[in-house]
């Protein structure tokens, strides 16, 4: 069992597969706070936008 263990804390494979599930985590995070914040100003430019024609 120790063995086991020991073996599973050096192995490295699927590390970096993980590392860039968790950068898109946090870009995907990032992208959606960035337009929950943005958008009500986007909304309201179409609508003045199409209101004036």
């Amino acid at each position: 069992m120790t063995g086991l263990l020991r073996r599973f804390t050096r192995d490295q494979r699927g590390a970096t597969a993980i590392e860039y599930a968790m950068i898109g985590v946090i870009v995907s995070i990032a992208a959606v706070a960035g337009l929950s914040i943005i958008g009500p100003t986007v909304m309201a430019m179409f609508t003045e936008a199409g209101s004036a024609f």
